[in-house]
């Protein structure tokens, strides 16, 4: 049987802003994507650009936090399990980070390709 409290969406939102804050406090990498993030969304409405595109690179933003967000969690459970050195724990905290930088790479290809669409078609 799962160890889960019955369903409340006020009682599932505060879980999940618990989340966020304890990833937040704790996790260095998390903290700057937040911060660059903000300030994207801050600057985005002053450039001189679509509303469409502005839309896809601010939420392509959102992207590296979601993935960031389910590394913490791969991190959190494997050290939940385990604290010795092992082969797996150590794949599954990789893959956690190797989602991260994918997550990386695929929002720099989103913000090269669509500025260069705006401002070089």
């Amino acid at each position: 049987m799962r160890n889960q409290p019955k369903y409340s969406l006020f009682k599932n939102a505060r879980y999940a802003a618990e989340g966020l804050v304890e990833v937040f406090r704790h996790e260095t990498s998390f903290r700057i994507e937040v911060i660059l993030s903000i300030v994207v969304w801050i600057a985005l409405p002053f450039v001189p650009m679509p509303l469409l595109a502005k839309t896809v690179l601010g939420l392509s933003m959102l992207l590296v936090l979601i993935a960031e967000l389910a590394n913490s969690a791969i991190e959190r459970v494997v050290d939940l399990v385990t604290r010795e050195k092992h082969t797996l724990a150590k794949h599954a905290k990789d893959a956690g980070a190797a989602m991260v930088l994918l997550t990386v790479f695929f929002t720099i290809v989103v913000w090269l390709v669509t500025l260069y669409l705006v401002y070089f078609d």
